[in-house]
C-alpha cells in the first residue's frame, strides 16, 4: 500500500482496541478475581508439564538426590571377617576374627547433613524449572492467542479491501473514479494479501513455539485471556528469600559449607579394632591351645594430610556465598523491573481500553459511504481504514505483552506456581 501524508496519522491516536476485550477474549466462567488461572488453563498447563521431558528429568534428579541422602545416612564402614591359618614347623594355628573401623569423628553425620542440603538445593531447582516452564508455556500460549487474533483481523482487512477493489472496478467502469484511484485500490488489495500471508506464517511460528513447551491448542479451545480481570500490580510483601532461585542458591551455599566440615572430618583418622579367636595344635603329644586376641589399627596421615581438600572445599564455599549474594541482587532488581513493567503495561491497557472504541465494520461502512459521495478520496479512505485495522493489530500485541509481563510479575513475586496450579506438584 502506498505511503500517505503523515497528517493522516492522527486517526491512529483515536483508534481503539476495545474489541479485544469482548467476544472470545472474555471467559465468563472464570472467578471474579485473577488469583488463579482459569480452570482450563490450569488443567492444560499441568498436563503439559507432566508430559514434558523436563518433568521426567526433574523427577530423576530429585530421586537421585534423595538416594544420595539415604546413602549418606548409612554407616561408613562394614565389618570385615578375617580367617587365617598358619603352619609353622610343629605348630598349626587356625583363627577367625572380625575387624570394624569406628567412625569416632562423626563423618557419617556431617555427610548426611551435606546430602540433606543438596536435597534442598535440588528441590528448589526443581521449583525453578517448574516455574520457568509455566512462564514459557503461558508466554507461548499468549503469543499464539495474539497471532490467531491478528490473523482474524487480517482476514477482515483482506475482505474489506477486496470488496473495495471490486467497487473501485465498478466505479472506474462507470467513469466515477480515475484509473489511478482504481489502481490504488488494487494495490491495497495486493498488499493486504501479502501481509495476510505473513500473519499466517507468524501464526505457524507461534504454534511451533507453543508445541515445544508441550502446548496443544486443542486443550484450551474456547478459553481466552480474561484481561479485564487482571489485578493491579502490588508491591511484594515477602522478600526474595521466598523465591526458589534464592532458596536454591542458599541451599548450595549451605551444602558447600557442610562440605568443608566433611573435608575437615576426613583429616581425622578412624581406628580399626578387631577381635579374633582360634586354636593352636602341636604335632608333639597332640596338645592344643586356645588363641584369643584383639587388634587396633590407626592410619597415619603422614604422606598425605588431606589439607588440600579442605582448602578446595573452603574455596567452593566462598564461591557459593558470593553466588548467593549475586542471586539476591539480581532477584531484587528483577522484581522491581517486572513490577514496573507490568504496571506500565497495565496502565497502557487501561488507557486503551477506556478510549473511544472503533467498530471496524461500522467505520468501514461510514468510510465507504463518504468515498461514494465523493467526500473522501481513495487515498484517504485506504489510509483511515489501514490505520483502524493496524491499531487493532497493535492492540492485540499490547494485550499479549500485558500477559507476558503479568506472568513475569507473578514469577518475580513468588505467585506463579499457585496461580498456575503447580504449587505442591513435583
Amino acid at each position: 500500500m502506498p505511503v500517505f501524508h503523515s497528517s493522516r496519522r492522527r486517526f491512529v491516536v483515536r483508534a481503539a482496541v476495545a474489541l479485544l476485550a469482548i467476544g472470545s477474549w472474555l471467559t465468563p466462567a472464570w472467578a471474579a478475581d485473577a488469583s488463579t488461572a482459569p480452570p482450563a488453563i490450569r488443567q492444560a498447563l499441568q498436563a503439559a508439564w507432566q508430559q514434558h521431558p523436563s518433568y521426567r528429568a526433574t523427577e530423576a534428579q530429585l530421586a537421585a538426590a534423595r538416594a544420595r541422602l539415604t546413602a549418606a545416612g548409612q554407616p561408613l564402614y562394614n565389618p570385615e571377617l578375617e580367617l587365617s591359618s598358619d603352619d609353622e614347623g610343629t605348630e598349626r594355628t587356625n583363627s577367625a576374627g572380625l575387624n570394624l573401623t569406628l567412625d569416632l569423628s562423626g563423618k557419617r553425620r556431617v555427610r548426611r547433613d551435606a546430602a540433606s542440603a543438596r536435597v534442598d538445593q535440588v528441590t528448589a531447582e526443581a521449583r525453578v524449572r517448574r516455574r520457568d516452564f509455566a512462564r514459557q508455556w503461558f508466554a507461548g500460549w499468549a503469543d499464539l492467542q495474539t497471532a490467531q487474533q491478528r490473523v482474524r483481523t487480517g482476514e477482515r482487512r483482506l475482505a474489506l479491501v477486496t470488496r473495495f477493489a471490486e467497487l473501485a472496478e465498478k466505479q472506474f467502469t462507470a467513469d466515477d473514479i480515475s484509473g489511478l484511484e482504481r489502481d490504488l485500490a488494487l494495490l491495497a488489495r495486493d498488499e493486504a494479501e501479502a501481509e495476510q500471508a505473513q500473519l499466517l506464517a507468524d501464526q505457524a511460528d507461534a504454534e511451533a513455539r507453543f508445541r515445544t513447551v508441550g502446548g496443544t491448542s486443542e486443550w484450551i479451545a474456547g478459553t481466552a485471556l480474561p484481561t479485564d480481570l487482571l489485578p493491579a500490580p502490588e508491591t511484594a510483601v515477602d522478600g526474595v528469600e521466598s523465591l526458589p532461585d534464592w532458596q536454591a542458591a542458599q541451599a548450595a551455599a549451605t551444602a558447600a559449607e557442610r562440605e568443608v566440615t566433611v573435608a575437615r572430618r576426613n583429616r581425622i583418622a578412624d581406628p580399626t579394632v578387631g577381635a579374633y579367636g582360634g586354636r593352636k595344635e602341636y604335632d608333639v603329644g597332640g596338645l592344643t591351645d586356645n588363641v584369643v586376641g584383639v587388634t587396633l589399627t590407626i592410619p597415619l596421615f603422614v604422606r598425605n594430610s588431606y589439607r588440600a581438600e579442605v582448602v578446595a572445599a573452603q574455596a567452593d564455599a566462598d564461591v557459593a556465598q558470593a553466588d548467593l549474594q549475586r542471586v539476591q541482587l539480581e532477584l531484587e532488581a528483577d522484581r522491581r523491573r517486572t513490577i514496573d513493567s507490568y504496571a506500565a503495561a497495565f496502565a497502557a491497557w487501561k488507557r486503551w481500553k477506556n478510549s473511544r472504541g472503533t467498530d471496524v465494520d461500522r467505520r468501514a461502512n461510514l468510510l465507504e459511504k463518504l468515498w461514494r459521495e465523493g467526500e473522501l478520496s481513495t487515498a484517504d479512505y485506504l489510509l483511515q481504514l489501514k490505520q483502524t485495522l493496524d491499531t487493532q493489530l497493535a492492540g492485540a500485541e499490547l494485550e499479549a505483552r500485558l500477559w507476558r509481563h503479568y506472568a513475569d510479575y507473578l514469577a518475580a513475586t513468588g505467585q506463579l506456581e499457585r496461580w498456575a496450579g503447580l504449587e505442591g506438584t513435583p
